[in-house]
Order: C-alpha cells, then structure tokens, then sequence
C-alpha cells in the first residue's frame, strides 16, 4: 500500500516545477509535461519515489540510525524542525555549518562548549563573573544553541540525510557524498538529481508540498522505531526465559537426585536380605 497517493500530492501542490528555461535537463525522465512555460512533475513517479524512500528511512530507523534533515529555506523551517522532533531525529534548519560532516570532531566540540556553559551555570561558578562576561557568555551560549541546538544528541555522524532543495544546500550534499552517507532528497526540476541516493521528485517551495512528503518519510521512520522496540522488547522476554530456564534446570537436577537416593533407601528398607548377598557377592 503507497503512503501517499496522487490525489494527495495534487491538492499540495507537488506537481508544480520552475519555469521551462530554468529546468535540468537531467530531470526530464520525471517530468510530465509543460503548461503556459512551466514543468509540470509526473506524479505517479513521485509517489513511487517516496514509497521507495519511505521503506529505506525505515530499515535505517529500524537499525537504531540516525538521519539528519536539512533544510535552511524560510518556507521548509518550522516543517522540518516540527517533522524531525516528532521522530527524535536531529536537524539544521539554520545556517549549515561549513564542515559538519567532513569535519565532525570540531563541530562535537562546540556542542560540548555549550555543555559546559550550562553545567557552570548550574553550579553557580558565573555568580562571580562581571555583567559583562557574564552577558558575552549568555550570548555565546544563545548563538550556539540558535545553530547547533538540534544536533546536540548526534553524537556520531549521521547514517543518512534528508535534504530539501538540493540546490541551497548544495554543501551539505557534497559533504555526505565525500564520505559515503546516503542523500535523501526533495529535488525540483531546476536541480541536478545525479549526486541524490534516494530522488523525490517534488516541489520544493511550497510549504503543502513539502509537509506531505516529509508526513510520509517521518510515518515511516517512526514505523521503524516502533519495530525496534518490539523487537528489543522481544529479545529481552526470551533473554529473561533464557535466565529462569538456567536456574531451573540445577534444581530439578538435585530434586532428582535427591528421589534417586529416597528410591535406593526405600529399596534396601523393603530388602535387607538382597543387599546383603548383593554386599557379599561384590566381596
């Protein structure tokens, strides 16, 4: 069953691409037509294309992965913060911080800079610094927060990236490509679809368009989430069995030895006379 249909796609809009002059040659296989100077998208390819994305967000969701959504325009912001907290997932939707996947370690320190400005907070230690240093730290802390706030869990590099118009976030796409992390990717027909992993052909400007491919992709990876802990949940059942079945196994062990050794004493109380011709015949 498709997690989207054509209907759906329609009434948000993703069927709308840019203007004729402005296409990429390189996304004519999914494009449908063109209408008063303006491509239109074929939408039976992009509900395929979301249904293929879907089922890969969720086996890397399923393996306890993480998957960075990126998107910095104005209309996709709160979207995709909204999206990826509801999956636990991190996110920038600010500035992308040239280097944040090829040079990770860096941006990792700065995330536990802004960790250690909360625990001095905490423990009183700026009580007595001047209002001042006092003000500058608050405002270092505020602008680290603004742009690295989301990605404070992501304490290794993500297993994939979910892009939202590749052409503004053309470096956060060749940065996953160097290092091998698979690109998710609304991609319109003004872009070039060649270094995408996962294309969703779509528009990417219209907020409607937007929030009913992500809707889709984030059902999917809390489908996967949901899969992981019943199968957690699964394992630590017959993990605990595995546990009671071993305790109970020297139990029964000594409880059978101990009726061996009752049945011999009853058998020589009820015949003295066999034992002991048993006992002499063994001297």
């Amino acid at each position: 069953m498709s997690r989207t249909n054509f209907d759906q796609l329609l009434q948000a809009g993703c069927h709308f691409g840019h203007l004729r002059r402005k296409w990429n040659p390189s996304m004519a296989p999914y494009i449908f037509m063109e209408r008063n100077g303006i491509h239109i998208i074929d939408l039976h390819k992009t509900v395929a294309k979301i249904d293929e994305a879907a089922d890969a967000l969720k086996q890397i969701a399923k393996s306890g992965k993480k998957i960075l959504f990126v998107a910095t325009k104005k209309q996709a912001k709160d979207i995709v913060a909204e999206k990826a907290a509801s999956v636990n997932m991190p996110y920038v939707i600010e500035r992308w911080p040239g280097g944040m996947l090829t040079n990770f370690p860096t941006i990792r320190k700065a995330v536990k800079k802004m960790t250690t400005i909360d625990k001095l907070m905490n423990d009183g230690t700026f009580s007595n610094l001047s209002k001042r240093e006092l003000l500058q730290i608050t405002r270092q802390r505020a602008k680290l927060e603004k742009n690295l706030g989301s990605i404070a869990d992501l304490s290794r590099l993500p297993n994939a990236i979910f892009v939202v118009d590749v052409m503004k976030e053309a470096i956060a796409v060749r940065e996953a490509n160097r290092l091998g992390i698979p690109v998710f990717a609304i991609v319109d027909t003004n872009s070039e679809p060649k270094n995408i992993d996962f294309v969703i052909p779509a528009n990417d400007d219209a907020k409607d368009s937007v929030e009913v491919i992500l809707s889709a992709c984030c059902a999917a990876i809390a489908e996967g989430l949901e899969e992981r802990k019943a199968e957690k949940a699964d394992e630590k059942a017959a993990a605990e069995q595995a546990e009671e079945a071993a305790e109970s196994r020297p139990r029964r062990a000594r409880k059978s030895r101990k009726e061996a050794e009752a049945s011999a004493e009853e058998n020589v109380e009820e015949n003295p006379t066999q034992t002991e011709e048993t006992e002499a015949a063994e001297a």
